[in-house]
C-alpha cells in the first residue's frame, strides 16, 4: 500500500510525463523504452526542488519519491538540496523523514545506506544526523520502546559505525539498558572498527562488548573482542590484526 506521500509523488511523476507499468516506468516522450526506477530518480529526483512550491512542500515530494521508487540517488538529491544554494532544508521535515521511514515496518535499505555513506561519513555533518535519527531519543527508546522506536534504534546502531565515537559512545551506554538493542549495539561496535571511517575506543568498546548479551554463537564477536584488547582501533588502521585474531580463535 502506498503512503500518501508516494500517491502524491506518483501524481508529480504523471505531470512530468512519467507513468508506472507493469514492469517499470515509461516517460511520454518515448513509450516504447521501458525504465527502471533508478533511471526516474536519476531523471526526475532532483527536479523537485526546482518546484514552485516551498522548501518544506519539495522536500516532503522527494521523501514521497523516495517512498515509490525506493532508489539511494533520491536521498543524494535531498543532500544535494540541503547543501545548495537554497538551502539548508527545514531541519524539522528533513530528520522527521528521516526517523518516521527508519521507524517504518518497510525495509529501508536507501535510508540507512544514505545515513551511513552520506550524513555519517562526513564529519561536519554526522553528530547532527546521529543526534536527530537517535542520539536525542534514546531515553525514549529504553525507557518507552515501541515497535517503531525499536525498529528506529536497531537501524541506526547498525550503520553507526563511521559517527565519532565521543558523540555515539553515550547513546550507546544508554542502549546498553535495553536487551533488545544488544545485536544491534554488537553490529554498530563491528562496523566501528571494519568501516573505512569507523570509529571506536577499544578500551571503551570493549568494556561495551562484554556487557552485551548475545547468542553464544555470535559470529565474529571473539574476533572483535581480540582486537578490541589488542588495542586496535580500526581494521584499515591495523592491516593484519583481523586475520590474526581470526587464527587465534579458531
Amino acid at each position: 500500500m502506498e503512503t500518501q506521500a508516494a500517491e502524491a509523488a506518483r501524481g508529480w511523476l504523471a505531470e512530468q510525463g512519467i507513468s508506472r507499468v507493469r514492469d517499470g516506468w515509461v516517460s511520454d516522450e518515448r513509450p516504447d523504452v521501458l525504465l527502471t526506477a533508478n533511471d526516474v530518480a536519476h531523471a526526475r529526483a532532483g527536479d523537485v526542488f526546482a518546484e514552485d512550491m516551498d522548501a518544506a512542500e519539495q522536500l516532503r515530494l522527494a521523501f514521497g519519491l523516495l517512498d515509490l521508487l525506493d532508489e539511494y540517488w533520491v536521498t543524494c538529491e535531498i543532500r544535494f538540496a540541503d547543501d545548495g544554494e537554497g538551502g539548508p532544508l527545514p531541519a524539522d521535515v528533513l530528520w522527521d523523514g528521516y526517523r518516521r521511514r527508519l521507524e517504518a515496518e518497510r525495509e529501508t535499505e536507501s535510508v540507512t545506506y544514505s545515513l551511513w555513506v552520506d550524513w555519517f561519513e562526513d564529519r561536519t555533518t554526522s553528530a547532527r544526523a546521529f543526534a536527530e535519527v537517535l542520539g536525542n531519543d534514546i531515553d525514549r527508546v529504553v525507557t518507552e520502546p515501541s515497535e517503531g522506536l525499536l525498529r528506529r534504534a536497531r537501524r541506526v546502531l547498525e550503520c553507526s559505525g563511521p559517527v565519532c565515537w565521543a558523540v555515539k559512545e553515550p547513546t550507546y551506554r544508554t542502549a546498553m539498558r535495553l536487551p533488545a538493542l544488544h545485536p544491534a549495539l554488537f553490529r554498530g561496535l563491528r562496523a566501528g572498527f571494519h568501516d573505512v571511517y569507523g570509529d571506536l575506543e577499544p578500551g571503551a568498546a570493549l568494556a561495551l562488548l562484554d556487557r552485551l548479551v548475545l547468542p553464544a554463537d555470535t559470529e565474529h564477536r571473539a574476533e572483535l573482542r581480540h582486537v578490541l584488547a589488542a588495542g586496535h582501533s580500526n581494521h584499515y588502521r591495523s592491516p593484519g590484526a583481523w586475520d590474526r585474531a581470526v587464527r587465534s580463535c579458531s
